[in-house]
């Protein structure tokens, strides 16, 4: 029997998974509630942030303590001590970076130790990811990759016991349905909140719905639902009964000889405060957070009192019953409570502290940080792609693993939403830009491999491409373009690159002449000071048919004269650029854009630039908030128009058409329309943003549309799911709003869009990274682009988001998709259906590889491989590979999503079946086994928790799937399906025989 005709069910040591043991941990270890008392569950934990006020590593080592007094090393080796003395304490962790970086310095004996704990429900890991990441600007791929690295290191060190089965999102400034859907995807049976609207908590707490069953999507049910607990006090301890190093409330002083006894008025206290949480709850149960920021460095202070308060407060009570507990000891003693629970649709956000503190700024903070960030994540999955295809072990699997771990870092609750301080930014920069370096190498080799086995050429990304700018293409004569696919269709792809020369010729793979375009670079970026490039062009050209998960190598020469393909962009006197899918023009008058989509005037979008004062206040008051890095208070209920006339010049050519607007000397816009693309893209440039008036500005590019809209309008939720959204409104309260502006904003993690539900007509905006929007007149849409505020909002980073570069502010670029017309679309595809397309052809766009090349085309031709395709065949239309990386002991991890959702598209919202047999090219799936969306746990041994809702149905226990032949998986909408498999390299110039399949299936029955 040969390796390509059978295959293996993986078992659980197969996959690198621990075998079970006779641990008892999980809810085994949790200590019973006594029935007919109020059960009190102390939980002592800590909450160290991965970067805010000081770096990661500042943190973890305790360094710089006059900024912040906080050493994570301390924290944990303080915890384990005190552990070890007495089996009745515990402790919950959620950090997995930290916790990483701490065990890899400890010695066997103190690691043994550990996992003693663990394995005893002593020591319980909650949450699990690399970070506690943010649920606003993260995207779903990040937020997914991070988790699965988390729960990978965990499983690899403290086994199945350090398992998480409980989301812990304490900080996020609010949180998306997304991130609920995500933890049921991966097996978690609930989820604890900390940080909702002031005014929805107090409504929660007076109808006694703090907690609810959360059912995060329309279109997978209940599969994923989730418990979701909104905690009574945020994370911190009852006031009055921190005792920390850093706090400064008073011991239990148990010794009655001592004029400072207090045990009974602090045990009166404490008592008076639990029923006041207790009568907020359903259960007979409450849990109290004994911790908070980086508490915990000397663990014994945390212990010795709270033993005394818990020893104290039971005697003095018979009808309490406090001990330590976790939090999945308390999610298991509600659950056996038999209770019945509500429902919720919607999200947390936007989120509000009081009534003028919306925090929707961070959306937007730190634009080119947010951008740095989605562009590591399409770098990411590159380099886990080519790696996989490639087969690389060893030393480039762990180099990925700097990315890895970098993205992690950067998806967490004060990174990817710029609210940290500026040297804990650049700290951030420094560890993403390792991440890069890392993977090029990484990448330089797969496609080595793969395509140039013979010759050492030197790829490089041209990572300053966003300041038009490519060492490569502007100093060599002849260079290779290497453009790679890492989608799972054949994609057209526009190449666009700086150069030096005015005449060039481009071959593709077959040596085909490719029609090329010179493009002016824009002025203003052309003045930009970072900027050390001279060129004042731009080549372009259409790289076609790009297979999937596949490349397409063109050669480039810089001839000395037009060659037979050759366009030159040109100066026109008409004020209007169009192609087969819009018309696009320059109002005479005021220079504003108009887009008119399709025939005749159905849908027609105007868009402009605008920016809002941001408030000054001293913040003594909630009406003297200062708008700030995570708060949005604009001064006034209108955005500042920018006077006079836009400036536009118009260039045309025969494979784009370009306008160029400037609004002021400090922003400007590019507008472009391809030849044969259905959106239109609009490359904004905004800073440095004047100060000079004392004024803090936020800017916004405001879309003004013919659509009847009636108030609602649509934001993704990280990236997934549309939400609909509808202004001065919130669906599960009565919504006061003081702040009309602020109020309103949502993150808009990659679309936003509205709809004339009576036309059946909608326009959408996508963008390169998370911002804030809203739609705050009817037909109007609008995205917050930069902002640059000079006081603090006093909300811990005691500093003002003035960012600078190059000793002027900070400039940033970027882009926007415009598409819209009826709701039915063209073709066979719905209008949701191409804006799906788009947006992940812009999240996951075909990497540009470029690299220094001799001799003619056809002696490189004859050398290389210069065309290549990762699967056999193109999936479905409605199917994407989310994930293909390298695994554990030779193996890779695949995740398949379906990428629309419930009654999005007539056809492409249906299910589909995918053959796993013949997916890949030379490589041949021998074995697999389905897991967890995390790619830590098998699927058919994942058990939920079961809940009741009131209408007397119940939570499923499980998300297994149907699995009759494992080759055959179904996607409905939505759905994300994940697997470990093994691969063998198939023999060259082999291929996958039809009739295999039924082979294999008769095997695995």
């Amino acid at each position: 029997m040969t390796l390509g005709l059978c295959i293996l069910l993986l078992v659980p040591a197969a996959l690198g998974l621990p075998v079970t043991t006779e641990q008892r941990c999980g809810y085994q270890s949790c200590p019973v509630p006594v029935p007919g008392k109020l059960n009190v569950h102390i939980v002592a934990h800590t909450h160290d942030d991965v970067g805010w006020l000081k770096t990661v590593d500042q943190y973890y080592y305790g360094s710089r303590n006059g900024i912040q007094k906080a050493g994570v090393q301390y924290i944990l080796d303080s915890v384990i001590t005190e552990l070890l003395q007495d089996p009745n304490r515990r402790f919950i962790y959620v950090e997995t970076a930290y916790l990483w970086k701490w065990w890899e310095e400890q010695s066997a004996e103190r690691q043994d130790a550990v996992r003693h704990l663990v394995d005893t429900g002593r020591l319980e890991i909650i949450g699990g990811a690399w970070s506690m990441n943010d649920e606003a600007a993260a995207h779903y791929h990040s937020i997914v990759d991070q988790f699965a690295w988390g729960l990978r290191k965990l499983n690899d060190t403290l086994g199945r016991c350090a398992r998480p089965r409980i989301g812990w999102q304490i900080d996020p400034f609010g949180h998306s349905r997304e991130m609920a859907s995500l933890l049921s995807q991966m097996g978690y049976d609930g989820l604890f909140l900390g940080r909702i609207d002031y005014q929805d908590k107090s409504h929660r707490l007076e109808t006694k719905t703090m907690e609810q069953i959360w059912q995060a999507s329309d279109s997978l049910g209940d599969s994923a639902n989730l418990f979701t607990h909104a905690l009574y006090n945020t994370y911190s301890p009852p006031p009055g009964f921190c005792f920390d190093v850093l706090c400064s409330d008073l011991p239990i002083i148990d010794d009655k000889r001592s004029p400072d006894y207090n045990v009974d008025a602090r045990v009166k206290d404490f008592l008076s405060y639990i029923y006041k949480q207790a009568s907020r709850y359903k259960s007979d149960n409450i849990i109290l957070t004994m911790g908070g920021d980086f508490t915990y460095q000397n663990a014994a202070m945390w212990y010795i009192n709270l033993d005394k308060l818990i020893e104290y407060a039971n005697a003095k009570n018979s009808s309490v019953n406090i001990f330590y507990s976790t939090p999945g000891c308390y999610l298991k003693a509600v659950n056996d409570a038999g209770l019945s629970w509500s429902t919720k649709q919607d999200d947390f956000f936007p989120y509000a502290s009081d009534p003028h503190a919306y925090w929707t700024g961070y959306f937007t903070s730190r634009p080119t940080s947010k951008y740095f960030e989605r562009r590591g994540n399409n770098f990411l999955q590159v380099c886990k792609q080519l790696a996989s295809q490639a087969q690389l072990t060893g030393g480039d699997n762990q180099k990925i693993d700097i990315l890895r771990e970098a993205m992690g870092i950067m998806q967490h609750h004060d990174a990817i939403t710029g609210t940290e301080k500026q040297h804990v930014f650049s700290d951030y920069g420094r560890i993403l830009s390792q991440g890069f370096a890392a993977c090029q190498e990484v990448v330089n080799t797969a496609v080595k491999k793969l395509a140039f086995p013979t010759e050492k050429l030197e790829f490089s990304s041209c990572l300053l491409h966003n300041v038009s700018q490519c060492e490569v293409s502007e100093n060599a004569t002849n260079f290779v373009v290497t453009v790679y696919n890492p989608l799972s269709h054949p994609v057209n792809h526009y190449v666009r690159l700086p150069v030096n020369g005015s005449h060039y010729s481009v071959r593709d793979p077959q040596g085909t002449e490719v029609a090329v375009q010179l493009v002016p670079v824009p002025t203003q970026v052309l003045s930009l000071p970072e900027r050390t490039s001279k060129t004042t062009n731009e080549i372009v050209f259409q790289a076609k048919n790009i297979p999937p998960l596949g490349f397409r190598i063109y050669y480039v020469s810089q001839l000395e004269k037009a060659g037979p393909a050759q366009s030159v962009s040109r100066k026109s006197d008409a004020l209007q650029i169009s192609n087969q899918a819009m018309t696009v023009s320059v109002d005479g008058k005021t220079g504003r854009l108009r887009t008119h989509f399709g025939a005749g005037e159905s849908v027609y979008v105007e868009q402009t630039f605008s920016y809002y004062e941001g408030c000054i206040g001293n913040n003594a008051v909630f009406e003297n908030r200062s708008s700030g890095a995570y708060i949005f208070r604009p001064n006034g209920t209108r955005a500042v128009e920018f006077p006079g006339v836009v400036n536009s010049t118009v260039y045309e050519g025969d494979i784009v058409q370009e306008i160029h607007q400037t609004f002021s000397d400090w922003v400007s816009q590019v507008v472009r329309l391809y030849k044969e693309e259905n959106h239109l893209e609009l490359e904004w440039l905004v800073g440095p943003i004047p100060i000079e008036d004392g004024i803090g500005k936020e800017v916004i590019s405001r879309f003004t549309t013919n659509l009847t809209t009636d108030r609602v309008f649509y934001t993704d939720s990280n990236g997934r799911e549309m939400l609909q959204r509808r202004r001065d409104f919130r669906p599960t309260w009565t919504l006061e709003l003081n702040e009309s502006i602020a109020g309103n904003y949502y993150p808009v993690t990659s679309k936003i869009a509205i709809r004339d539900e009576a036309a059946q007509l909608q326009v959408a905006v996508l963008n390169d990274r998370a911002q804030g929007g809203s739609s705050l007149q009817d037909g109007q849409l609008e995205l917050m682009v930069h902002r640059r505020l000079l006081h603090d909002d006093a909300f811990g980073v005691e500093e003002a988001l003035n960012e600078t570069a190059f000793e002027r502010g900070l400039i940033a670029r970027g882009h926007h998709y415009l598409i819209g017309g009826p709701t039915t679309g063209t073709g066979n595809k719905s209008l949701a259906a191409m804006e799906r397309d788009l947006a992940q052809r812009k999240l996951l766009s075909p990497w540009t590889l470029v690299a220094q090349a001799e001799g003619s085309f056809q002696h490189f031709s004859k050398l290389h491989r210069t065309e290549s395709s990762g699967l056999q065949q193109a999936l479905p239309p409605n199917i994407q590979i989310l994930t293909l990386e390298p695994w554990k002991e030779g193996r890779l991890l695949l995740r398949l999503e379906h990428i629309l959702e419930k009654g999005e598209d007539e056809q492409l919202s249906k299910p589909v079946t995918v053959n796993l047999q013949n997916l890949f090219s030379g490589l041949s799936v021998v074995a697999v086994q389905e897991t967890t969306l995390d790619g830590n746990q098998l699927l058919e041994d994942t058990q939920r928790l079961q809940w009741k809702l009131e209408n007397g149905e119940k939570t499923p226990r499980t998300n297994d799937q149907q699995r009759n032949d494992p080759l055959s998986v179904t996607l409905a909408p939505m759905q994300i399906r994940t697997f470990v498999v093994q691969v063998a390299e198939l023999p060259k110039n082999s291929k996958h025989k039809e009739g295999g399949r039924r082979q294999w299936t008769v095997l695995l029955q």
